[in-house]
């Protein structure tokens, strides 16, 4: 779970939901229809404009904002070091045993087509091809998020007009004017809410999950490439910490120092006679 996206959400509720509270009725800040003119033609002109499977799914991609990576980078590059090791200990086949144990979908269907021998050229193509069409299914996605950003401020302002068509019928009775017009605004409000807490900052945060998770993979597969080849897993270590901000390369060499660690804590059994 991304912690960071919930607290922004919380935060930006509770500033608002303060902003009501204080010094007046807030009965005043909520209206039926105001919400559906905003929320329903959002969603209207999302669905005019996009397909219903691209719609359906978005649910998948919005996810990814909401949570972490179940092996971040560090942890990639360990993992890729230990299969490196026991390739070279034991052969390529040998890491068929823990290959669905690894705990990263896109580096398991690789190395399993390392183990089933296929060429290094091939191996490439197949992962590169799917990194391509992950970028474009994260890019849709966040085109559907920024669409629905900048429609709902649109029909924030087209139900303020429509709630000020309705004030103006009503001048002759001023003491109609104010409460029309508190209720005419209200749905620029919601818009405002929608596009500027929601919607825009859930488009940003998806835009750096796609680049972070697209680097992640062109890790993998010069990891997988690298292990193919044979090369010495402490060069594999070194190559693949070029793709790593100075603090992810110390993660990474105090994951492999804490693994020297335990390594040389635990006994080594000898066998009897």
């Amino acid at each position: 779970m991304d912690i960071t996206t919930i607290i922004g959400i919380i935060i930006g509720l509770v500033l608002v939901t303060s902003a009501i509270m204080v010094g007046g009725d807030t009965s005043v800040f909520f209206s039926t229809p105001s919400f559906m003119i905003t929320f329903g033609g959002t969603v209207a002109a999302t669905l005019i404009h996009f397909k219903m499977s691209h719609i359906m799914g978005v649910a998948k991609v919005v996810k990814n904002a909401f949570s972490d990576p179940k092996l971040n980078s560090a942890e990639l590059i360990a993992t890729m070091v230990r299969i490196a090791e026991r390739a070279r200990k034991e052969g390529l086949l040998a890491l068929e045993e823990d290959v669905n144990e690894i705990g990263d979908s896109f580096l398991e269907r690789g190395m399993q087509l390392v183990i089933d021998g296929a060429d290094p050229e091939l191996v490439q193509e197949v992962m590169e091809t799917e990194i391509i069409y992950v970028a474009e299914r994260h890019a849709l996605g966040k085109s559907i998020i920024e669409a629905m950003a900048s429609y709902a401020p649109s029909f924030g302002m087209l139900g303020t007009l429509i709630g000020l068509v309705k004030m103006l019928h009503q001048l002759n009775d001023p003491s109609k004017i104010g409460p029309g017009m508190a209720i005419a605004l209200l749905t620029t409000l919601y818009g405002a809410l929608f596009a500027y807490l929601f919607l825009n900052p859930l488009a940003g945060k998806l835009g750096v999950r796609s680049a972070e998770e697209v680097l992640r993979k062109e890790l993998i597969v010069e990891g997988i490439l690298a292990v193919q080849a044979g090369h010495n897993p402490r060069m594999i270590e070194e190559k693949l910490k070029s793709f790593l901000s100075p603090e992810g390369r110390e993660s990474v060499d105090m994951i492999r120092d804490r693994r020297v660690h335990a390594e040389q804590q635990t006994p080594v059994e000898t066998a009897p006679g």
